[in-house]
């Protein structure tokens, strides 16, 4: 799977699919998955996204689990 532009990347990274999810997450160089973790962790946490956004956000970090947890250490 290729990600050529911004939307798609965030449309594999919400899916709520694993694979697709996983298959993004590669895609990302160190700096980006940091910024993506970052922005998925307020998403999932923080007021002013919709139900289903906080719901793909939290699907995303579970599904990422410990490769999340590794992107944030490493900043």
């Amino acid at each position: 799977m290729t990600f050529d532009d911004v939307e798609t990347l965030w449309l594999a990274l919400l899916s709520r699919e694993p694979d697709q999810i996983q298959a993004a997450w590669k895609a990302l160089n160190s700096e980006e998955r940091l910024a993506i973790y970052i922005h998925l962790k307020r998403m999932a946490s923080e007021e002013g996204w919709t139900d289903p956004q906080r719901i793909s956000a939290q699907s995303a970090l579970d599904v990422l689990g410990d490769l999340a947890d590794e992107a944030a250490e490493e900043d």
